[in-house]
């Protein structure tokens, strides 16, 4: 009898053990093992200030991201990096900072006004614009001699580029104008007011239609790091890491290929 008794105490505790795990592996009970950590919740308005020469491709990701996180908006503010830099120094408002150089994003992180360290998005190279057909035969830069050029000021991140390229090419220009980005300088060159200005293969990709570009070997030795970061003061943290986030993905890479940009 007594061992009986035991073996019925045996087999209820068998009968309990079996139920628990039954219900912990079904889901149905309360208690769980280390849970997966909750997704931060990604909505609300993302405001990335970018160096102009990303519009194309920065506009396409934006869209791109708010299908990818409903009820997200991806504002933009594009312009020349050292004025946006200066923006950001001065309170405006933002929470991710794409700039065309390591130069224009030292005013910020010197500021103590990024959420972290940037990073390297992309690289860009210079070519010549000149109108579709090269109507002066441009080659390379030692053919700017004597033509109407426009280039980007000296502390935007094209204009510093130029410079290093001219300096490597043993070319002294006076340009027609200095432009405050790159747009404004490729903008010379569509309405004819001057015959090219140096300006970055994305752009001239990008304006194919109404201009042509000539590369050059110097360009080699002017190569741009574009760099990205959150922004200390953002107002919408969760969006801008998923934003950061999306532009590392095999998505954004392609559409960062096909505008001309190189990986970094």
């Amino acid at each position: 009898m007594r061992s009986a008794r035991r073996l019925l105490a045996a087999s209820a505790v068998l009968a309990l053990a079996a139920g628990l795990t039954a219900c912990s592996s079904s889901g149905g009970g309360s208690a769980s093992v280390n849970p997966a950590p909750a997704r931060p919740e990604v909505k609300g308005t993302v405001t990335v200030f970018a160096a102009a020469s990303l519009k194309e491709s920065f506009t396409e990701l934006g869209k791109r991201f708010e299908d990818a996180y409903p009820g997200t908006t991806v504002t933009f503010n594009f312009g020349g990096s050292s004025a946006l830099a200066q923006n950001i120094v001065a309170g405006a408002p933002a929470d991710v900072f794409a700039a065309a150089s390591p130069a224009t994003m030292k005013t910020v992180t010197d500021a103590k006004l990024t959420g972290g360290d940037p990073t390297v998005l992309v690289r860009n190279t210079l070519e010549i614009a000149v109108p579709k057909g090269n109507p002066k035969n441009v080659t390379g830069l030692k053919d700017l001699k004597g033509l109407k050029t426009a280039l980007c000021a000296k502390e935007v991140p094209c204009g510093a580029a130029a410079v290093t390229a001219l300096k490597a090419a043993g070319v002294e220009l006076t340009p027609a104008t200095y432009e405050q980005d790159v747009k404004g300088a490729l903008t010379k060159v569509e309405l004819g007011e001057v015959d090219a200005s140096l300006v970055y293969q994305t752009d001239v990709k990008a304006d194919s239609g109404k201009i042509e570009g000539v590369n050059f070997p110097e360009a080699a030795q002017a190569v741009n790091d574009y760099q990205i970061v959150p922004l200390g003061k953002a107002s919408n943290p969760n969006g801008a890491a998923a934003f950061l986030g999306y532009l590392s993905s095999a998505d954004a890479r392609r559409v960062f290929t096909d505008a001309g940009f190189q990986a970094p």
